[in-house]
C-alpha cells in the first residue's frame, strides 16, 4: 500500500492549500532527477510527492481521499486498481504539465517560455529638494536622470544595420529543449539561445547587442502644488527601456521640503513668529507679516495681547495637495525681553511695577525685570 498522502508530504490534515504546496514545491526541489542523475531513490520520492500534489491540491480529489482513502482517488479515476497502467496505484500524473509547471516554474524557469517574453524595464528613483516657496506654487524642476534607452542605432532590435537574427539550429527556433529523465520529459529554455529562438550572428556595434546604452536624459518633473517632505511621485513609463520590446519601467520621484527661516510647516499651516516689546503687546500694536506667497500682509494686534499668544490669517498658509483651498498662516507673538537697559529705562520700570503692585496686578516684572 502506497503511504499516507499528506504523510509524504509532509502536512496535517488540516494543512492549507498554500501549506501544502509549498510543502510540494520543498520536495521537488529536493528530489527533482535533474538534481539527482541516476538516483532511484530520489526518483521514487520525486514521484510520489507528485502523485501526493495531484491528489491534495484538487479539492474534489481531496475530499474523496479524506472519506474513502485511496479507494475514494480509484472511484474518481486516479486511484489503486484504476489500471495497469498506473505507477504505485495512482493512473500516471494526470495533468503533470499544468500542475508541474504551476508548482515549480520558479525553480527551473518555467519551461524557457518566460525568458522569451518581453520584460518591462525597471523601475528608477530619483530624490528631488525643493523650497517651500518651490512647494507652494509648483513648479517644474529641471534634472538630469540617468537611464537605459533603446539603443539609437539598432532601435532595440539588437542586430547590426543590414543584417537578421538567424534561427537557432539547436531547437530550431522553438527556444525549448526537451530533457528526457528516466519517466520524465521536461521542457528547458535553450541555452544557445537563450530560449529565444534566435541567434544574433552580426550584433549591433553601437550597444553590443544589448538593444540598450546608458545615457543621461534630460527631464521636467513637474511637482504639484502643496506638495509636502515624504511625498513619493510615480512618473510612468520613465524609467529604464523595456527589453524585447517590453514597455518601460517607471521613475519614482522622492520629494523633500527645505526648511524655511521664515515659516514652521504644520500639515497645510504655517507659523511665523514675530517678536515684539512688552509694552506693544500691552497697548497693542499693527504690524507686517511675511506671506508664503510673496505679498506682504498688516496684522492687528490686540492689546493685551498674551505671551506665545497665536493669531490667524485665514487661507494664508500652503496649498492642499491634491485637494482644494489653502491652510491658515498662524502669527505667534513673542515677548522681546531686552538684555541691557539704562538706569532710567531702570527707574521707569520699577516705577511702572509699583504701579502694578498697587492694582494687585504684579508678577510679570518683578519676575523678569527685578535687578538684584
Amino acid at each position: 500500500m502506497p503511504r499516507d498522502l499528506y504523510e509524504v508530504l509532509g502536512v496535517a490534515r488540516n494543512a492549507t492549500d498554500d501549506e501544502i504546496k509549498r510543502a510540494y514545491r520543498k520536495l521537488a526541489l529536493k528530489h527533482h532527477p535533474d538534481r539527482n542523475p541516476g538516483n532511484k531513490e530520489a526518483e521514487e520520492h520525486f514521484k510520489e510527492a507528485n502523485q501526493a500534489y495531484e491528489a491534495l491540491s484538487d479539492s474534489k480529489k481531496r475530499q474523496l481521499y479524506d472519506q474513502y482513502g485511496f479507494a475514494g482517488l480509484g472511484a474518481a479515476g486516479g486511484g489503486p486498481g484504476a489500471g495497469a497502467g498506473g505507477v504505485g496505484g495512482f493512473e500516471g500524473f494526470g495533468d503533470f504539465g499544468g500542475v508541474f509547471e504551476d508548482v515549480l516554474e520558479g525553480f527551473f524557469g518555467g519551461g524557457g517560455r518566460r525568458r522569451t517574453r518581453p520584460r518591462k524595464g525597471s523601475d528608477l528613483r530619483y530624490d528631488l529638494a525643493v523650497t517651500l516657496e518651490e512647494a507652494y506654487h509648483g513648479m517644474e524642476a529641471p534634472v538630469k536622470i540617468r537611464k537605459r534607452e533603446a539603443c539609437g542605432a539598432c532601435r532595440g532590435s539588437r542586430v547590426k544595420a543590414g543584417s537578421q537574427p538567424k534561427t537557432c539550429p539547436t531547437c530550431r527556433g522553438a527556444g525549448q529543449v526537451q530533457i528526457t529523465q528516466g519517466f520524465f520529459a521536461l521542457s528547458q529554455a535553450c541555452t544557445r539561445c537563450g530560449g529565444e529562438g534566435k541567434i544574433i550572428d552580426q550584433p549591433c556595434p553601437a550597444c553590443h547587442g544589448a538593444g540598450r546604452q546608458e545615457k543621461t536624459v534630460d527631464m521636467r518633473l513637474r511637482i504639484p502644488p502643496g506638495i509636502s517632505s515624504g511625498v513619493t511621485l510615480r512618473i510612468s513609463e520613465a524609467g529604464d527601456a523595456g527589453e524585447r520590446g517590453g514597455p518601460p519601467g517607471d521613475l519614482y520621484v522622492n520629494v523633500t521640503v527645505k526648511d524655511d527661516p521664515r515659516f514652521e510647516r504644520d500639515g497645510d499651516d504655517l507659523i511665523h513668529e514675530v517678536r515684539l516689546g512688552y509694552p506693544k503687546m500691552v497697548l497693542g500694536v499693527e504690524i507686517e507679516v511675511p506671506v508664503i506667497s510673496g505679498e506682504r500682509c498688516r496684522l492687528k494686534v490686540p492689546a493685551g495681547t498674551q505671551q506665545a499668544a497665536l493669531l490667524r490669517l485665514r487661507e494664508k498658509g500652503m496649498p492642499r495637495f491634491q485637494g482644494r483651498g489653502l491652510g491658515d498662516l498662524f502669527i505667534r507673538i513673542v515677548v522681546d525681553i531686552p538684555k541691557d537697559i539704562t538706569s532710567d529705562q531702570k527707574r521707569l520700570l520699577e516705577e511702572l511695577e509699583r504701579s502694578f503692585a498697587e492694582t494687585e496686578n504684579e508678577g510679570f516684572f518683578k519676575k523678569v525685570f527685578r535687578r538684584s
